[in-house]
Formats: structure tokens, C-alpha cells, sequence
């Protein structure tokens, strides 16, 4: 089979197509036809030596990358009983140190794993699982966020932010995002109540009194974002280079911040699945690139500027 790996961290040429032998499930594992190969931020950031799951990965290179995969059962090792060969799944797996999506066969632990919608194609669903359980965990758990609730979005266009979006509006929030002035229409399609045009109006003179920010811009921005704040309320930042900088700043202030990083869970998965299949929740994918292209994938991702998701098919020659 092909996969992807790099021997050092670095820049996107690090990225090599590799030839593998076919794997083989362990005991609670699966073996995936992988169809889609989400990338993530955390993909590039791991990739050039930087953040907690660099440190993970630094004594296991050469390594293969991806932690999203959507695809279909084709062996399943002892003690699984939950899937079969031909189901179509997707999940976040090996996290944060296994990965390996980013390959045309990938290995899986059956607890990592839900069933696709009917609704979903196999390819694109690769992008959700750890965009959509970022953006789960950081406003429901981490967040707390009620109905009556008002909630500013940092990079509402992105992959976790479009998600955070309609998952805020499916609870009945009040949604206010940040985006330039060329993504406004699609967030007013996602649902958002308001959004601040980032490159023209300061947010902070615009919002006062939220009950939680969901930060996924880091550093400046963060600390800035805390003027924003009612007293009760909560601002969690998903990038964990700038984090205690931020929560640091907020102790200072007398206010509450929190960092977060991502877990799987399946539940929260099957949640979000069940929403996508009423309709009120869809995955936004900008574009679709071959596994050979993994490097140009994430010269893209790294831009900062893609509208959703980017998808690897895994498949195509």
C-alpha cells in the first residue's frame, strides 16, 4: 500500500509517498480502506517540531500523519464485535501519537470508530471527526454553553469554526463569528447572528458581555478577546502555544480562561453524526487532493485561509 511519511520534522517536503506492507488489525482493531484523510492544523504545527504531539512522535520518525479518516472495514482483529468487513466509518484515531491516516490502508481501534451517515460522501467525511469534536468539546464541555447563551466564533470560516457555528445554533445560542469580509455570506448560511469583518472592525468595540469566546486564533488576539467577557463568562483557546499566556492574562483580570486539546470520543461523535443526518448540522469541504499531494495539502492548510476543510482521497492515483 501508499502512505505517506516523514524521517525529520520540517517543511511540507518532508512529506514522502511511501510503499508500506498492507496492515493487519491487532486484538480490537480494524483494518480501513481509507477513503478521506481530513487535515488539521495540528498536522503542519506537528510537522514542523511544534506542540505537545511533536514531543510525542519525536523518538518514532519516520512517521505517517493523520488523525482523521473516513473509509470502509476491510479486516477486523480478535474481539471485535461491534464491526464488520464492508461498514463505511470514519473516527479520529491514533491520537496523538499513532496517526497514520494519511495512507491508502490505515489501522484502527474499533472504540475510535461510528458509522458514516447515509447522508455523507465516504471521502469528505474524513475531514469531520477532529474538527467536529474540537468544536463539540470546547463550547459544550469545556464552554458550557446554554441556549440563552451569546458566543463569539474567532475564525469562523475555518474547519472547527464553521462547525462551531451550527453546533452553537442547534443549541439555540446566539452566534456572533469573526471572518473577512469574502466569508460573511457563508457564515449567514451556517447560521451565524452576526459576523465581524476581522480586517475592517475591531472586535472587541463591536462585542461586550458574552457569556463564552471560543478562541482559535491564540495569542493577541485571545488576550484581547477577554475585554469581551461578562464576569461569569469563559473564554477557551484551542491553540496550546499561546494558552497559558492567555489564562495567565485572564487570572489577572479576574476572569476565567481554559485551554483544551482535543480527545476522541465516540459519543460525542455519534451526537454530531445524528445531527448532520436531520440536516441541521453539514461538513464544508473547499477542496479534495490525491494522497500524492499531501505536501501541497498542507502548503494550503498553512495559508490559514481555507474556507472548511481540505480532504485527502486516499484512493485516487
Amino acid at each position: 500500500m501508499r502512505r505517506i511519511v516523514y524521517e525529520r520534522f520540517g517543511e511540507a517536503d518532508e512529506l514522502k509517498l511511501t510503499e508500506a506492507e498492507h496492515p493487519v488489525p491487532a486484538v480490537g482493531e480494524v483494518c480501513i480502506r481509507v477513503a478521506g484523510a481530513g487535515l488539521n492544523p495540528i498536522d503542519w504545527k506537528t510537522r514542523k517540531g511544534l506542540g505537545f504531539a511533536a514531543q510525542q512522535i519525536r523518538d518514532r520518525l519516520p512517521w505517517t500523519p493523520g488523525y482523521d479518516v473516513a473509509g470502509t472495514v476491510t479486516d477486523v482483529g480478535e474481539g471485535v464485535h461491534t464491526l464488520s468487513a464492508g461498514d463505511r466509518v470514519m473516527g479520529m484515531i491514533g491520537f496523538p501519537s499513532g496517526g497514520g491516516g494519511y495512507a491508502e490502508y490505515a489501522l484502527a481501534r474499533a472504540d475510535e470508530l461510528i458509522v458514516v451517515p447515509e447522508e455523507m460522501d465516504l471521502t469528505e467525511a474524513g475531514g469531520l471527526p477532529l474538527a467536529a469534536l474540537t468544536a463539540w468539546q470546547g463550547l459544550f464541555e469545556m464552554g458550557e454553553l446554554q441556549s440563552d447563551h451569546k458566543v463569539l466564533i474567532h475564525a469562523g470560516a475555518g474547519g472547527v469554526g464553521h462547525l462551531a457555528i451550527q453546533f452553537a445554533r442547534a443549541r439555540g445560542a446566539h452566534v456572533i463569528a469573526t471572518a473577512s469580509e469574502s466569508n460573511a455570506d457563508f457564515l449567514a448560511t451556517l447560521g451565524a447572528d452576526e459576523v465581524i469583518d476581522y480586517n475592517r472592525d475591531d472586535f472587541v468595540d463591536a462585542c461586550y458581555g458574552l457569556d463564552l469566546i471560543f478562541d482559535l486564533v491564540g495569542g493577541d488576539t485571545g488576550k484581547r478577546s477577554l475585554h469581551c467577557l461578562a464576569e461569569h463568562g469563559v473564554l477557551v483557546t484551542v491553540p496550546t502555544v499561546t494558552a497559558d499566556g492567555i489564562i495567565t492574562e485572564a487570572e489577572n483580570m479576574g476572569l476565567k480562561a481554559h485551554g483544551m486539546t482535543v480527545r476522541p470520543d465516540v459519543f460525542h461523535l455519534e451526537e454530531i453524526a445524528e445531527l448532520i443526518e436531520d440536516g441541521d448540522v453539514r461538513l464544508h469541504v473547499e477542496e479534495i487532493f490525491p494522497l500524492a499531494r499531501a505536501a501541497d495539502a498542507q502548503r494550503k492548510l498553512e495559508t490559514g485561509h481555507v474556507r472548511g476543510k481540505l480532504v485527502l482521497d486516499c484512493q485516487a492515483r
